[in-house]
């Protein structure tokens, strides 16, 4: 769907303190994290200026976020531990 705004704070809130605190912690996630950041912007960016990328382009921006997004609630998870 265009225009959803999938930014960690929205698509887990229960777990803001957490991704706060291991983005202190720990260099890898906070680097998978603004991978991610980075990713949703550029993503939204295009869906709402309507600008030209191919489809393969886009469509590999978009597993990558959602791969990077697995992987961050992974590392979540972990840490609830």
């Amino acid at each position: 769907m265009l225009d959803d705004n999938h930014a960690l704070a929205i698509e887990f809130p229960e777990h803001q303190n957490t991704i706060h605190q291991l983005k202190m912690a720990n260099a890898n996630f906070k680097s998978m994290t603004d991978r991610y950041h980075k990713l949703d912007h550029a993503i939204r960016g295009l869906e709402n200026q309507n600008l030209p990328i191919g489809d393969t382009s886009f469509s590999q921006m978009k597993l990558e976020r959602a791969q990077l997004k697995d992987q961050i609630f992974q590392i979540i998870g972990q840490a609830g531990k």
